[in-house]
């Protein structure tokens, strides 16, 4: 019943579905920090905001599991207020970006609720269905493009690495756009094709532009294939990174968007940009786009 709620009142709040999940935010890196006082970009930020602020990923998942807290001080396991539950629901909302959820507190609340309504729904860096969306320019044929690149964690030998998962590049889904049904039905090949020594096997070849209507149904193309042959083949050339943001799919019946703010306030650094409920069923097709 309570989950009933949530998800019902969840849907109308949120109004949106998925349409923002490829909204770009600026990656900034940080120098030392001196006691009083840090530039982060073109924002001074006195010494509390400093300390509020979440600064890196790790902190993140640090905070959201409540070991560590608002203050930046890392909590012992053995101490009571590790991942104490109270303190939890107390100190989550410094991880939301206010000035989105400021104007939505009930879905906020919901989420906060649900999260640490038992004791083993926690980030994990091993944990998967966590991902980082890297936005990076490259030149392609000599021409500056934009093409985002999915990673995800993996396990190696004792540690883990981040790998990629996944590739979107306009000028590949132009390569591969998605065909009529009806359209993609006059493109076969005869089923008797092979009395005839496959004399009409021309017909793939004469419109390349539709060539993978011939192919069998469960063919999909794979970017990532095309990109690390772009690459060998020196048509495309890596420019710089323009900004990151990460996805997460980890925590049970929820997703959520974690994004880069730069400003000069307590509410800053790493935080929650973008929150939908998704019961566990629905996202297996939000998935495919990020698991390899």
């Amino acid at each position: 019943m309570r989950r009933q709620k949530i998800e019902d009142r969840s849907k109308k709040i949120r109004g949106g579905w998925f349409s923002t999940l490829l909204v770009l935010v600026l990656l900034l890196s940080f120098g030392t920090m001196p006691v009083s006082a840090q530039s982060i970009g073109d924002v001074q930020m006195d010494e509390a905001n400093l300390y509020a602020m979440t600064k890196q990923m790790g902190q993140f998942i640090r905070r959201f599991n409540y070991e560590e807290d608002q203050f930046g001080n890392k909590i012992n396991p053995k101490d009571p207020a590790y991942r104490n539950k109270q303190k939890r629901q107390q100190s989550m909302s410094i991880l939301f970006d206010q000035e989105t959820y400021g104007n939505q507190p009930d879905l906020q609340q919901y989420f906060i609720e649900d999260v640490t309504a038992n004791d083993s729904t926690y980030m994990t860096f091993l944990g998967g269905r966590w991902y980082s969306e890297v936005s990076a320019t490259f030149k392609y044929n000599g021409k500056e493009v934009n093409l985002i690149m999915i990673l995800g964690v993996e396990k190696e030998g004792l540690g883990s690495k981040w790998v990629l998962n996944n590739i979107y590049f306009s000028e590949f889904n132009k390569l591969f756009p998605t065909g009529d049904l009806t359209e993609k039905e006059k493109h076969f090949l005869h089923p008797m094709s092979h009395e005839l020594d496959f004399m009409n096997i021309y017909k793939i070849f004469k419109e390349p532009e539709v060539a993978e209507y011939y192919a069998s149904r469960s063919f999909e193309p794979n970017y990532l294939t095309l990109f690390f042959y772009e690459i060998k083949k020196g048509h495309l050339v890596f420019q710089h990174v323009d900004s990151v943001k990460f996805h997460v799919f980890q925590i049970k019946d929820w997703y959520f968007e974690v994004s880069w703010f730069n400003r000069n306030s307590s509410n800053a650094g790493w935080l929650i940009s973008n929150l939908i409920y998704i019961p566990e069923k629905d996202k297996k097709d939000l998935l495919k786009f990020y698991e390899p």
